[in-house]
């Protein structure tokens, strides 16, 4: 398995704030325990950051002119952000090359939307990553999974209409941002009651990754959440950490060629829940 880590992205915090450099300081030390290889991303350019999103929203990120309660302005957040694309970009580069890749990176992305800063995102990682793949032609087809229980308002917006790519969200219904309640045209959308256990999670995954098979994509990205995880402080879903092994088995008896890029997950046993995923996902 491939882990792409920059200890930079360590640099930012807000007193309080969920989305805490302490999680992912806790999976790395997880992770570290396996045989994993590690690689240092370099910060996106700004061409990637202007396939997905707007000149002015890019420009808001470097100087703060953007309000969202959630996602507070940093002075080193807009090469911060830029890091986290990057890490993306890298873990979609080995994914195609034929590697599991990870991109255990902060702040998160799949909330950004095109011309919008929110939820915890200032620029949306796998959007970016993907859309190079096109850009380049490297691929025709993609297929985006998210599994975040937040729905990923952000990648709907920027790939809604867009027939290369395939979009598809589990996610919580009632919940934060109130959006994926039904799908629509390249986006497949399977809300989920709060506190769904485990075997309901499941049975709506088999059916997003059977979409996924038909839609025959030429890589398969992952927005891999886990805040579905049963004691998650900001969700209400009923997910064991076994749970989440189970999904990183499915995803790889797909066969096909993918990586992942992390999203949200707050709970203490969030370093275990990552760990169950990648283990399952990269064994053979």
């Amino acid at each position: 398995m491939i882990i792409v880590h920059s200890p930079r992205c360590l640099d930012y915090a807000a007193g309080g704030h969920p989305e805490s450099p302490e999680r992912i300081r806790t999976a790395v030390a997880e992770l570290e325990e396996s045989d994993h290889v590690w690689i240092v991303p370099d910060p996106c350019a700004e061409e990637d950051l202007l396939r997905v999103h707007t000149r002015a929203m890019m420009d808001s990120v470097k100087t703060g002119q953007f309000f969202d309660a959630d996602t507070p302005f940093f002075p080193n957040i807009y090469d911060l952000a830029r890091l986290s694309a990057g890490g993306a970009i890298v873990a979609s580069e080995q994914g195609l090359a034929g590697q599991t890749a990870f991109s255990l990176m902060r702040p998160p992305g799949h909330h950004a939307e095109r011309e919008r800063v929110m939820g915890f995102c200032y620029f949306n990682n796998i959007a970016i990553a993907v859309t190079r793949l096109l850009a380049e032609r490297r691929v025709e087809r993609v297929a985006i999974l998210d599994f975040d229980c937040h729905h990923g308002n952000g990648t709907e917006d920027v790939f809604f209409g867009d027939e290369r790519v395939l979009f598809i969200s589990l996610h919580q219904s009632p919940c934060y941002p109130g959006t994926g309640l039904e799908s629509r045209g390249n986006c497949s959308n399977y809300p989920l009651p709060p506190h769904a256990n485990p075997a309901t999670f499941i049975t709506a995954l088999d059916h997003a990754l059977d979409e996924a098979r038909r839609f025959a994509p030429d890589v398969l990205a992952i927005s891999a959440g886990f805040d579905a995880y049963k004691l998650d402080p900001i969700t209400q879903m009923g997910l064991e950490i076994g749970t989440f092994a189970e999904v990183g088995r499915r995803i790889a008896a797909l066969k096909l060629p993918s990586f992942a890029v992390l999203e949200g997950g707050y709970s203490s046993d969030f370093a275990r829940c990552v760990d169950a995923f990648v283990t399952a996902w990269s064994s053979p």
